[in-house]
């Protein structure tokens, strides 16, 4: 029996610095949390009390164009870069309770969310393939290249960004991680991006609050430059919008800082 990595990947673990995933966690209710990361999560909160609606408002995102990409796209295979802890009703939940067969390569080189992955990955689908990959965001090629052991380069795979571009500071290394990764797939491919966006002062103040709590900046972009990410793809309705705005089922919450689109690659 291989032994188990759990130990190792925890022994990295800086549980003194507030962390991005444990933040993120803790604004979703979770319990996978420190003293260091409700502390950072609550000075963020004091100045953009929102923060804790676009918590909860991005999984449900998440959950509406997962559906859409598996029922309506018929997409079953997804590459989801900066995944971030594991939660409710996460990505390969969602599309192999829709298309048992679809294939989930999560991506992330964090190792706290490592450390979780392997109880995550129990709930797959007999018929479907659940993995992780550790590789860093800034290495499209490595990502690439690790999917493949997984995924089929020749069918449509979505690719998808939620909320962790922000980490990649300069916009024109974004713009180039992203387009790599699209280049390497089809055409039938689909790009999901999210992210908290530069459209009011108090989320400006919530990322000062949290850059000076000493866990890692988020930089928030322009609707334009989300816009740009889009080039040369096909815009699925209603476009780039609020993602409380994005096909909504139910009561619609009203918009807060953060947009997101589905586009699909001709």
């Amino acid at each position: 029996m291989a032994e188990d990595p759990r130990p190792d990947l925890l022994s990295k673990i800086d549980f003194e610095t507030p962390h991005a995933a444990r933040i993120w966690n803790y604004w979703m209710g979770g319990k996978d949390n420190y003293e260091v990361d409700r502390a950072a999560g609550d000075a963020v909160a004091s100045v953009y009390p929102d923060i804790v609606k676009m918590a909860a408002e991005s999984r449900k995102f998440l959950i509406r164009v997962v559906r859409y990409l598996a029922g309506e796209a018929g997409i079953d295979q997804y590459l989801d870069i900066g995944t971030g802890l594991p939660t409710m009703q996460n990505t390969h939940e969602i599309a192999q309770s829709i298309r048992p067969e679809s294939r989930v390569v999560y991506v992330d080189n964090d190792s706290l969310v490592l450390a979780h992955a392997r109880a995550l990955l129990v709930n797959t689908t007999p018929q479907g393939v659940t993995t992780y990959v550790d590789a860093d965001l800034h290495d499209p090629e490595r990502i690439v290249a690790d999917a493949r052991n997984v995924l089929d380069f020749t069918r449509p795979i979505a690719v998808m960004f939620m909320g962790v571009l922000g980490y990649v500071a300069d916009f024109g290394e974004l713009r180039s991680i992203v387009n790599r990764v699209m280049d390497a797939v089809p055409s039938g491919s689909h790009l999901v991006i999210w992210d908290g966006t530069d459209t009011g002062e108090a989320i400006n103040e919530g990322g000062a609050k949290l850059a000076e709590t000493g866990a890692i900046p988020y930089n928030l972009r322009t609707l334009d430059q989300l816009a740009e990410c889009f080039e040369g793809l096909e815009l699925i309705e209603p476009g780039l919008s609020p993602i409380t705005d994005w096909r909504p089922d139910g009561i619609q919450s009203s918009p807060i800082d953060a947009h997101g689109a589905v586009a699909r690659k001709p």
